[in-house]
């Protein structure tokens, strides 16, 4: 960016001494500003709110009232153009007050005559710093634009993929009531929860005003209830509580928690308790520390050590194994007086 003051800038100065008035108006007219004059507060006030004035240049001693006075007047104004404080007082808390108040820079009327050359320096670089301040209000508002922009089709592209989503659940569960073999039946009720961990991800995204992370509280709620009811459908009416705290996740994370979860709470459904027993399952998401957050999912049933062969085509394990691996972590069974106990502690 150039170092030049922008073109015809139009400039206030406000003093009641009508002959160093004139002097100044020549003065920086010479720089190529456009001058007008007040020769009181009152008028000074008058002709700012009139506006399209890019600077102000303040007296403080004035008749009607001290440019202390008419400084917090002219800030308060709408789109308020700068303000330079003029003086002839040399006490210094004078110019402390001014720029206390807002002004941007401060001249004294020295008895040398080197006032007007001081003041037209102090306007050039105010002029600068003025526009230097509105690019970068514009750039800056351009970024927030342009974020809310795509925050709002990222927000459009998860309702989109919710739905489509929950449609292939909905095609994956007339499918599972089409078919007649068991296996090909627990194959498709387990597809349909896997999808529906992930389509329950972005209905919370295209909801929330923050795209990037997820209310894991919420979220889990909503997961295990889900689960619940396509558990109870399928013939398995297990209860399961869960307690998890209000944790903000990364939405990434969040997706390979949820999944991490179904696994689990699937594999309880299906293995942990014999037969026409029911029983517990709890789910527990706390935080370790102020960085690491902790899964946890456990029965009462008869229990499984993570040893040996898995149960069943062992797609599940393979599954949770690649969700740990995207937090980074690993699945942990602990072992217990009865029942499975498996954990999984990530960085948050």
């Amino acid at each position: 960016m150039s170092d030049a003051p922008p073109a015809s800038c139009r400039i206030l100065y406000i003093d009641d001494d009508p002959g160093l008035g004139r002097l100044v108006q020549r003065s920086l007219q010479a720089r190529g500003h456009h001058v007008e004059l007040a020769a009181s507060g009152t008028d000074g006030l008058a002709r700012a709110q009139a506006g399209e004035i890019d600077l102000i240049a303040l007296d403080h001693h004035m008749p009607d009232r001290t440019g202390l006075e008419l400084l917090p007047l002219l800030r308060a104004l709408p789109d308020a153009p700068p303000v330079i404080y003029v003086t002839g007082s040399e006490d210094s808390r004078v110019a402390v007050a001014a720029l206390k108040a807002g002004a941007v820079d401060y001249v004294w009327k020295d008895v040398q005559g080197q006032f007007r050359e001081l003041l037209g320096e102090a306007v050039d670089t105010a002029l600068r710093q003025e526009a230097l301040r509105r690019d970068k209000e514009r750039a800056e508002a351009a970024v927030r634009e342009a974020r809310d922009r795509a925050e709002l089709l990222l927000r459009e592209v998860n309702h989109r993929v919710a739905n489509s989503l929950t449609l292939v659940a909905a095609l994956a569960r007339m499918q599972t009531n089409a078919v007649t073999d068991p296996a090909a039946k627990d194959a498709l009720e387990e597809m349909q929860a896997r999808i529906s961990a992930i389509a329950g991800i972005h209905r919370r995204l295209y909801t929330s005003e923050d795209v990037e992370a997820v209310e894991l509280d919420a979220y889990l709620t909503g997961l295990v209830e889900e689960l619940q009811l396509a558990m109870k459908a399928s013939g398995r009416d297990h209860a399961i509580r869960l307690r998890a705290e209000p944790i903000r996740l990364a939405t990434d994370k969040a997706v390979s928690l949820g999944v991490v979860v179904t696994e689990l709470v699937t594999n309880a459904y299906k293995y942990a308790y014999p037969a026409e027993t029911q029983g517990e399952i709890r789910v527990q998401v706390m935080r370790e520390s102020p960085d690491t957050l902790s899964l946890a999912v456990e029965d009462d049933g008869i229990g499984w050590t993570g040893e040996g062969e898995a149960k069943g085509t062992g797609l599940g394990s393979r599954i949770i194994r690649a969700m740990a691996s995207n937090l980074r972590s690993v699945l942990t069974y602990v072992p217990g007086a009865s029942g499975t106990r498996a954990v999984l502690s990530f960085q948050a």
